[in-house]
């Protein structure tokens, strides 16, 4: 009789012991769990002029380093603008320096010395003029004679306020709006010479950033527009997922809760992640995304930032994300 009644015992508490654990194990199972894919941002570069590939030092698949070289365009082009800009540098700097600079003391010199000229020979036509009046005045000189003394006169005294004008805009120097003109003309040619060296520095091609190269759109030889695809890089940092998220459960996928992201290469090794961003408006579940709810809910988009991603993770891979309730921020 005791036996079975020890037996019966033992039942009772391997059946107790095993509800247990299952309880257990549901109250730590019981958190949300979502899909999504992994987003890794990409970059699509290219040269900022246009011109001639001469040659590409990378290639699909490559690791790259931020500031790392990756092509060269024909510099031959972009060169020789630059000489002339700075020639045209050269030319407007002389330009406004003279205009700043003044007339020479030795142009100064030979004007004031016409003013000299010019004033005996109006002392000279004067009084040549004051006689001949004398003499008409006597009846001694026809009315012709008189008319060319004071002509001959007249002529010297406009010679010498020429002379003189001359002789003013020489000490005063150029005026200023001729100065600024030069100035402006200067710093036009500057700004072209910064330009013709900034499109120098563009004929070659340096990495933004780390990452992955993913194409290789083009090759050596090629005529290339300004801005078109050259290659396409894959950011190695940071990493995404991509999910989404029902109404009901909306309230759990707070930003900065932690999240468990497991793939099916490593199912029992999750990564780790935070949520980022959660998105202020409702869409209807998009057609690539798998849950076990009905498509046509409005869902919430999330975006989870990894914090421990390693190479491993691809554009594209589906994720099972994990929210265990233990995680939860209160």
């Amino acid at each position: 009789m005791k036996k079975p009644v020890i037996l019966i015992l033992v039942i009772v508490l391997l059946a107790a012991l095993g509800g247990g654990w299952f309880w257990y194990q549901s109250k730590q199972d019981n958190g949300l769990t979502l899909y999504g894919n992994v987003d890794i941002r990409t970059v699509n570069l290219s040269f900022r002029v246009g011109g001639r590939l001469q040659a590409l030092s990378v290639d699909e698949g490559d690791a790259l380093r931020a500031g790392q070289t990756l092509g060269q365009l024909d510099p031959a082009p972009y060169k020789n603008a630059l000489l002339q800009a700075k020639a045209d540098v050269s030319t407007a700097r002389a330009q406004y320096e003279l205009m700043t600079a003044g007339y020479r003391a030795e142009e100064i010199a030979q004007a004031a010395a016409a003013v000299t000229q010019a004033q005996a020979a109006y002392d000279y036509a004067k009084k040549f003029y004051q006689r001949q009046q004398g003499l008409w005045n006597s009846r001694a000189l026809s009315a012709n004679d008189l008319e060319n003394a004071r002509s001959s006169r007249d002529q010297a005294q406009a010679s010498l306020k020429s002379a003189q004008d001359k002789l003013n805009q020489y000490q005063a120097g150029n005026r200023p709006q001729e100065i600024t003109q030069a100035q402006a003309s200067l710093e036009q040619a500057q700004a072209r010479l910064a330009q013709a060296e900034l499109d120098l520095q563009d004929t070659t091609l340096v990495s933004p950033s780390d990452g992955t190269l993913l194409t290789r759109a083009v090759e050596p030889g090629s005529m290339l527009n300004a801005g078109s695809t050259v290659m396409t890089l894959s950011l190695t940092r940071p990493v995404w997922v991509r999910a989404y998220v029902d109404e009901p459960n909306l309230n759990q996928a707070q930003p900065g809760r932690d999240v468990l992201l497991y793939t099916d290469g490593r199912p029992n090794k999750p990564y780790h992640g935070k949520i980022g961003f959660v998105s202020p408006t409702a869409e209807f579940t998009p057609k690539n995304v798998e849950t076990p709810d009905l498509r046509t809910d409005l869902v919430y988009r999330l975006r989870i930032v990894v914090t421990d991603a390693d190479d491993t993770l691809r554009q594209g891979m589906p994720v099972t994300l994990s929210f265990p309730t233990g995680s939860r921020n209160e």
